[in-house]
């Protein structure tokens, strides 16, 4: 009886936790997904803490309509992000709420290498267009990462440790060469709280390059220091003000491009990122809603030490990136069915470079955005819901471009069934370095992207049951190339000239066999025009399956299959392009996790390519065998 009676209330509090879930996404503030026009992926701290062992990038590779390219690869190689088919430019990261880039970037695209999983709390993925709210570069979708913040007590901390193995399955090799650890310590002193982090991790073992028998072979190390610290001050109950600092940095070794059909591996190819960002962040709420100030200021430097065979000798190139972000933005609630956010983003960026070749100048390279935007949400009592808004992107380059969004969902109340469907505009201009670099182009015309997709969620036998299943049709026009002449070798960025497209069907399914035992999955079928199609997969799914074996003993297993993929390899000594497609993938991967002391001590152990497949996720590049990892977690 008692036993029963346990249960229950376990399950409705399980339920209440489904039901008072919220998203911020789709409209920058709290909003309960059900009401919400979006299917939002929204990764929780405790979902995060099952994946003990993975990167941020492999833990977005699992979701679906995503491919991280590059995270089964070696730790210091660069990431793609492919979200419905879309690429870097068309994919904006977000930390706290608060976009980041790299200005001197080919793409303006964030590195996420930058960022150590153990720093994050949670994670929402937003696919589509959200150029409305968040302005050029959020065209394919948005990665907001919220990161971990002070707790209820007056001090607390963390502190974690893990090893594991760096192997390729052709190169056996298990002993340990990755190392991962940290120690935050956080809390709440009456009107202050405060929050700060210390994470490095040192790799090697895996040489960048897929190197032949024939060649030699070294191992490319890769090293990450991570430091956070968060300040918040509640002088009354309305009024917050919140202040973080950051400071990250990576090194690590590379191969050489030119030298690829002989020997990819020299010692002195390294190399070294810098990300300096500090900001502010004051909240004033009021009877009737709440305005905020989102500010950042955000540096990264980058450091080549190439390796030159021609010369024999080490060139050096250096790349500067200062951005300023200030996002001033007001909810009010007109009723409690309708809120409308009015506000006006300012970026700055600007770049400077010098290499053995050729040189940037800040005073030439820079831009700024000054973008009013409004949007308006409508929540009905019989299950309407509304989601518009409208933006305009003034850009001290390209002048004027209004881009909106229109966004209904209707939730019917005697059915568990949620139909939503939606139509956006977006619009991204080129980078700094796509315009002054010396393959720049000023005659590059700003890309226009627009998406529709329509879709249905449900949720059957009490909720233990959810599927949805999303379609999508992303219609791009003037995308960035880039054109080599083949009789001068002159090479430049290009407008690709025409309309292409980009569409597909990404589902998502969970079962609960019991609040113990549940299961996961999600397939993507992604189609893509030619111009668009490298490295993206018609087909990609995954399958997990968690078992809370008892109160303290966690097991997971996965599956995730990837399709063939189009891929290109440049060859160093003719200087030609050559197309080539990648074979099809399957990973299996498992977890086990104990609380040696709950809620104070855990231990995981980790297995990565369980069957120690051989495939190529990008040509050229190695990737990772059969791998371990076992780790300490501490809570104090």
């Amino acid at each position: 009886m008692t036993s029963c009676a346990f249960a229950q209330k376990k399950e409705t509090v399980l339920q209440q936790n489904e039901l008072n879930e919220v998203v911020i996404s789709d409209s920058k503030f709290a909003l309960a997904k059900e009401k919400s026009g979006k299917v939002i992926v929204k990764i929780t701290a405790e979902e995060l803490s099952k994946r003990s062992g993975q990167s941020l990038a492999t833990v977005l590779n699992s979701v679906a309509g995503m491919e991280i390219n590059g995270n089964q690869s070696s730790a210091g190689k660069n990431l793609g992000y492919y979200i419905r088919g879309g690429r870097n430019r068309q994919t904006l990261i977000m930390i706290d709420g608060i976009p980041v880039t790299d200005a001197s970037g080919i793409n303006l695209e964030y590195d996420l290498r930058l960022i150590p999983v153990d720093q994050v709390e949670s994670i929402e993925i937003l696919k589509g267009a959200a150029s409305t709210l968040y302005g050029s570069g959020a065209a394919a979708g948005v990665i907001n990462i919220t990161l971990k913040k002070a707790g209820k007590k007056a001090i607390a901390g963390n502190a974690h440790m893990s090893v594991g193995t760096q192997t390729t399955a052709d190169r056996t090799n298990y002993r340990p060469q990755d190392y991962n650890q940290g120690l935050s310590v956080n809390g709440k002193l009456d009107k202050f709280n405060y929050y700060a982090s210390l994470n490095s991790t040192e790799t090697t073992g895996i040489s960048e390059a897929a190197v032949p028998e024939s060649a030699n072979f070294e191992a490319d190390r890769f090293s990450r220091i991570n430091s956070l610290v968060k300040l918040g001050f509640t002088p009354t109950e309305k009024l917050s003000l919140d202040f973080f600092a950051n400071y990250d940095r990576l090194k690590n070794d590379f191969d050489g491009t030119f030298d690829n059909f002989n020997n990819p591996d020299t010692p002195l190819n390294v190399s070294t990122s810098e990300q300096f960002r500090l900001g502010f962040s004051p909240k004033y709420k009021y009877n009737k809603g709440e305005f905020v100030l989102n500010t950042s200021f955000n540096t990264i430097e980058r450091n080549y030490n190439t390796f030159s065979s021609y010369s024999n000798s080490v060139d050096v190139s250096d790349y500067k990136s200062r951005s300023i972000n200030v996002d001033a933005f007001n909810k009010y609630e007109f009723s409690k069915q309708f809120f409308v956010v009015l506000g006006t983003q300012f970026q700055f960026q600007e770049m400077d470079s010098k290499t053995a070749y050729d040189a940037i100048a800040a005073e030439t390279a820079k831009f700024n955005t000054v973008d009013p935007y409004l949007t308006a949400v409508y929540n009905s009592d019989f299950g309407l819901n509304l989601n518009v808004g409208v933006r305009d992107n003034m850009h001290s380059v390209y002048g004027d471009h209004f881009v909106y969004n229109v966004n209904p969902s209707f939730s019917f109340s005697e059915l568990p069934l949620k139909v939503l469907a939606s139509y956006s505009t977006a619009y991204i201009t080129p980078s700094l370095y796509q315009l002054y670099s010396p393959y720049g182009n000023l005659d590059l015309t700003p890309e226009e992207n627009s998406t529709v997709e329509a879709g249905f969620e449900v949720a059957l036998l009490a909720k233990k049951l959810t599927f949805n299943a999303v379609a999508f049709h992303r219609e791009e026009e003037n995308s960035f190339g880039f054109y080599t002449n083949p009789a001068t070798y002159v090479s430049n960025y290009i407008n690709i000239e025409g309309r292409n497209n980009a569409k597909g069907v990404e589902t998502m399914v969970s079962y609960a066999f019991s609040k113990d035992l549940k299961v996961n999955a999600n397939y993507t079928f992604t189609q893509v025009e030619e111009p668009l199609s490298r490295l993206i997969p018609k087909h990609k799914g995954n399958i997990s399956l968690d078992y809370q074996a008892t109160n303290r003993a966690f097991f997971s297993v996965n599956y995730q299959y990837v399709d063939k993929r189009k891929d290109a390899f440049f060859d160093g000594g003719t200087y030609a392009t050559i197309p080539l497609m990648l074979d099809s993938y399957q990973l299996f991967n498992g977890t086990v996790k104990y609380d040696l002391i709950k809620n104070r001590m855990s231990v995981f152990a980790a297995v990565n390519n369980i069957l120690n497949e051989e495939f190529v996720e990008s040509v050229g590049y190695s990737t990772r065998g059969r791998n371990f990892k076992i780790g300490l977690n501490l809570n104090f």
